[in-house]
């Protein structure tokens, strides 16, 4: 029959009782394939290892903006080594560089997971960060709904006069009685 219809007779599996066979045209199969596993990695996320250097006497601004940039890096989906770099006699302080990454974890723990804790290789001290889907959303969200708080309160609305309420004796007292 294969020969008949000018296409192979492939074999699906040899250990069924009685084993399986199929008339196809097995060459156009195997293109059909590779291009399905083609299309499938291209929609594969593709992460990188980016590196956030700096070193321990950074000020303040410094580490915000820093903080930010590893921020920016993670939510496009990458990888984030922060690297604190040691010169000279500063390597005799590594508690510093150690509590300069643990505030950087901090001010980023909703958006990042440790995946390589802080350890000290020869003059650099190094962590890695990966994204947190999850805390990322979770912010963003959060920012969204301040943002409609913030376009909602703008709106100039119509202030009503207060209510008097009454006193104890039924007489109307104003509401914008003063205790003085």
């Amino acid at each position: 029959m294969a020969r008949e219809r000018d296409v192979d007779l492939v074999e699906v599996s040899g250990q069924a009782t009685p084993p399986v066979a199929r008339l196809m045209d097995f060459g156009r199969y195997k293109y059909e394939q590779s291009k399905k596993e083609s299309e499938a990695r291209k929609h594969q996320a593709k992460t990188r290892l980016r590196e956030v250097r700096m070193k321990p006497k950074i000020d303040v601004h410094d580490i915000d903006f820093k903080t930010r940039t590893v921020e920016k890096l993670l939510r496009q989906g990458d990888k984030v080594k922060v690297t604190v770099m040691f010169r000279g006699r500063e390597i005799t302080h590594p508690q510093i560089g150690k509590n300069l990454l643990d505030r950087i974890f901090e001010n980023l723990e909703d958006v990042a997971t440790k995946e390589k804790d802080a350890a000290l290789e020869g003059r650099h001290m190094s962590m890695i960060l990966i994204p947190d889907k999850r805390g990322i959303a979770a912010r963003d969200r959060a920012a969204q709904l301040e943002a409609e708080g913030q376009n909602g309160a703008a709106e100039p609305q119509e202030t009503a006069a207060a209510p008097e309420s009454e006193s104890e004796t039924g007489e109307p007292v104003p509401a914008a009685a003063s205790g003085d």
